[in-house]
């Protein structure tokens, strides 16, 4: 049996939450670019579960952008799928099973444009939602003379114009568009390249002042691990515990944030899902959110994953079963970072919450997130990422953060390779042997052949490596050599747990 509307009634609601047939005659309200995963465990999820408590109350016409796969499973399973939700909250684990029923049909952005400028025309229809991937917010200068546009940008200037034509230009008609690429300033980003588009296009302006002004480009950030598909096995027990066959189920995390950037009232109205969970979060400004997750989740990533690899871990949540490396996760987090991210804005309470929160989401028993995917490009994440911390940490306390400098010294050790052909580098550590992924792999494996005794500090005065010569902080270089001669001499696991016995003692 497939998941249908029409086999809903024979599931069984003790082993998942089943829609209620009233939520099928919602009206459409959304549209949304993108069929993928991140999309439908989180903003469609805010939107079900606002219909099924009666506020939002409109569904979801997903736009496919991509000329591959169909839409063939959407259409046999007439919309709906099963979200699994797992992971621990509060430190206990979570789990729920739903059948979303948010979206209400899927159009081929190449074979049915037509329609979808229909539903650009429907006043019902007021919202635009996307993660159409990084790359999807670019400009095609192209798009300004093609009777059919094939970039997303473009795509979203055709649904515009043809709606400003609709409703001659009414200040009510405007749209609320947000993007949840995984780019900073998302929504900006994307009304310039409208507005360039419009430009090239010619187009008056009557209607540029009306795309200003009656259309709310909302900056957006999402937060959320969906791995998405199960794997076969996985997927097929489900299906047998759940008695039916699902082409679309995804698991998610139970953690989920969409911090949306507007100051608009309209705005707040049009997405009144916010009101119904608090992770939907519409702020004047969404730069507090972004630095609790850049700093505290992406960089205890980055600080910690060369320590856990080097260490015998392989996964995240296999690391953080480890006591040792979980007092070094905590005393990273909670001592070293949380004070630094602490602001007008931001509270210490409310870094060492969301540290918490990170904690729980980096046990999560059911994601397997690989450190040697964490320590892709492991170069620019320590730029990005670390290198901020580092120097708030000493403009604050003028001296060394020891946790820090260990992580500093792990990333100096993973990064230890031999090239065995050109632009490929390999690492090897107690037996086991890793590709290094990463733009200047070469630079450090030069370095590298200096030999050890000379490596940290040629590393880290070297500008073209990180920017700045990191040498000017008291006593780093120092702190970094030692704890790498420490794990090189009793490896990465005896060095975490030393840490441990001596922040115990």
């Amino acid at each position: 049996m497939q998941l249908s509307r029409q086999t809903l009634h024979q599931l069984s609601p003790k082993q998942v939450a089943i829609p209620a047939d009233s939520l099928f005659e919602l009206p459409e309200k959304v549209l949304q670019f993108g069929t993928g995963v991140l999309l439908r465990g989180l903003p469609d999820h805010f939107i079900d579960e606002a219909n099924k408590q009666n506020v939002f109350n409109g569904r979801i016409v997903v736009i496919k952008s991509t000329d591959t796969g169909g839409t063939d499973t959407f259409s046999q399973q007439d919309g709906l799928y099963t979200l699994l939700e797992r992971g621990i909250t509060n430190g206990e684990k979570s789990e729920r099973t739903l059948v979303n029923a948010a979206i209400s049909r899927v159009l081929s952005a190449a074979a049915e444009w037509d329609l979808v400028l229909k539903c650009a025309v429907d006043p019902n229809i007021q919202l635009i939602i996307s993660n159409t991937t990084e790359v999807g917010i670019t400009l095609v200068e192209s798009d300004a003379q093609a009777a059919k546009p094939v970039s997303f940008p473009g795509r979203v200037l055709d649904i515009l114009q043809t709606r400003y034509k609709a409703f001659n230009g009414s200040s009510e008609s405007g749209m609320v568009i947000v993007p949840a690429e995984l780019i900073p300033d998302n929504g900006t980003r994307l009304k310039e390249i409208v507005l360039r588009l419009a430009g090239l296009k010619g187009l008056p302006p009557a209607f540029i002042d009306w795309l200003n002004h009656a259309n709310d480009f909302c900056n957006s950030l999402v937060d959320c691990i969906v791995p998405g598909k199960l794997a076969g096995p996985e997927h097929a027990a489900v299906e047998k515990q759940l008695g039916y066959t699902d082409g679309l189920m995804i698991m998610s995390e139970p953690y989920r944030l969409w911090a949306i950037e507007t100051k608009s009232e309209r705005t707040r109205s049009i997405l009144s899902f916010s009101k119904t969970n608090t992770g939907v979060i519409l702020t004047p400004d969404i730069n507090k959110f972004r630095e609790l997750k850049l700093r505290l989740l992406n960089g205890t990533h980055t600080f910690s994953c060369g320590l856990a690899y080097l260490s015998g871990f392989t996964t995240v949540k296999e690391a953080m079963g480890n006591p040792d490396f979980v007092a070094y996760l905590s005393g990273l987090m909670m001592e070293e970072i949380a004070p630094l991210v602490v602001s007008g804005d931001i509270s210490l309470e409310e870094a060492q919450q969301f540290a918490l929160q990170v904690a729980d989401r980096f046990k999560n028993p059911y994601l397997d997130h690989l450190w040697l995917s964490i320590a892709v490009q492991y170069t620019s994440k320590m730029i990005m990422r670390t290198l901020p911390l580092l120097d708030k940490y000493y403009a604050l306390n003028k001296e060394v953060p020891e946790l820090m400098a260990l992580g500093f010294a792990a990333f100096i050790l993973f990064m230890r390779s031999e090239q065995n052909e050109p632009d490929r580098f390999y690492g090897e550590y107690q037996g086991h042997r890793y590709r290094v992924q990463d733009d200047k792999a070469g630079l450090l494996y030069k370095k590298w052949q200096m030999g050890q005794d000379s490596v940290v500090v040629e590393i880290l005065k070297d500008s073209t490596i990180f920017g700045a010569d990191l040498t000017i902080y008291p006593g780093f270089t120092d702190a970094v050599n030692r704890y790498l001669l420490l794990l090189t001499a009793e490896g990465a696991a005896n060095t975490l747990r030393s840490m441990a016995k001596k922040s115990v003692a």
